[in-house]
């Protein structure tokens, strides 16, 4: 962990191109789904509006149980040769593959069509300023034309059938490339043959993540915690909002007037560094909350995390308490990300 850490360090605020080590189950799930009823299945499952995906256009979204909370966040994009192409954690794949395939049998029944398919293939992730210069010496595709949450499929340095999306999970530009299994440790040798690129473990990814104010599912958001508490209201689409029509919508939708009464927000934390669990204080000692990620920022050279507190303590500038080996210091509510993001945009 150490290492990865240091490598991260040497990025100089990131001017090198990331790239994930070949992985299969360690990192995500990879599903598609097929039918004329692809999109209704899916909006019975998630909190987005799939309806009004462009073709080859994804968004992040999220699995919601009756009781509003979170059961993952995926991603899911509207393919143009006909399906829904889903990516969601692997930490979360045999309860997400039931949740999908139970409800695909219950519309099923009902005479709907649509059908589910497990796919077997890795994700490469190759993150970084330089990182569509990286690939696109590999791809004939332009991938100017290729913006942020879009993707094509491609042939990618002479490995056929690839999907390459235009996200990450760092903040910054860069691809994710899904490509068959047995092909992922030649595909991920032909990127390393370029010197900007560089092997990045997880623990280089949290660090980054983390700068970017983007949740880790099981420590920033879980199955007890709503979209509006995890300050991802964002997600839920607007025309979903109104048709109250995902799980846990009739408690989602009124906390977006009536303000949740906790919040996750990010801190800047002096002292020692901040780690999940840490707790948080109001400035008279009194605990309030909890730490779910902290990390020294490589970019900042200083200490952030992320928590969850009670609502009236969630403005930005809020100065706070956290408590580390049993000492308290002082921490600040900040607004995230904390380092800015530089996802492709076409303008």
């Amino acid at each position: 962990m150490q290492q990865a850490r240091s490598m991260v360090s040497r990025l100089s605020s990131r001017l090198q191109a990331l790239a994930s080590a070949p992985c299969r189950s360690l990192s995500c799930a990879q599903t598609k789904i097929f039918g004329c009823d692809r999109v209704k299945l899916m909006e019975s499952l998630v909190v987005g509006d799939i309806a009004e995906l462009k073709p080859n256009q994804g968004t992040l979204s999220l699995f919601t149980n009756e009781a509003g909370g979170i059961l993952d966040d995926l991603i899911v994009t509207s393919a143009s040769e006909g399906h829904l192409y889903v990516v969601s954690n692997a930490g979360c794949r045999e309860k997400d593959l039931t949740l999908m395939q139970d409800k695909v049998r219950e519309l099923q029944n009902k005479g709907s069509d649509v059908a589910l398919e497990v796919m077997d293939n890795a994700l490469l992730a190759l993150q970084g300023p330089t990182a569509a210069q990286v690939l696109q010496a590999g791809v004939a595709d332009d991938l100017r034309k290729l913006p942020f949450m879009t993707s094509a499929v491609m042939e990618v340095f002479g490995v056929s059938g690839c999907r390459v999306t235009r996200c990450g999970y760092t903040g910054e530009d860069g691809v994710e490339i899904s490509v068959p299994a047995a092909e992922a440790v030649h595909l991920a040798a032909a990127l390393l043959k370029n010197p900007e690129v560089k092997l990045a473990g997880l623990a280089a990814r949290d660090s980054l993540r983390l700068e970017a104010g983007l949740c880790l599912y099981g420590n920033d958001i879980d199955e007890h915690t709503t979209p509006v508490e995890g300050s991802l209201s964002w997600t839920l689409g607007k025309r979903r909002r109104a048709a109250m029509d995902f799980p846990g919508a009739s408690v989602i939708v009124p906390q977006l007037k009536s303000k949740a009464q906790r919040r996750r927000v990010g801190l800047m934390c002096d002292g020692a560094p901040v780690r999940a669990q840490s707790p948080i204080l109001s400035p008279e000692g009194t605990v309030i909350g909890a730490v779910t990620s902290g990390c020294p920022s490589p970019c900042l050279k200083k200490n952030v995390a992320m928590g969850y507190v009670p609502y009236e303590y969630s403005r930005p500038g809020t100065p706070l308490l956290v408590e580390v080996r049993r000492k308290q210091q002082p921490a600040v509510v900040s607004k995230m990300p904390f380092v800015s993001t530089n996802y492709y945009i076409l303008k």
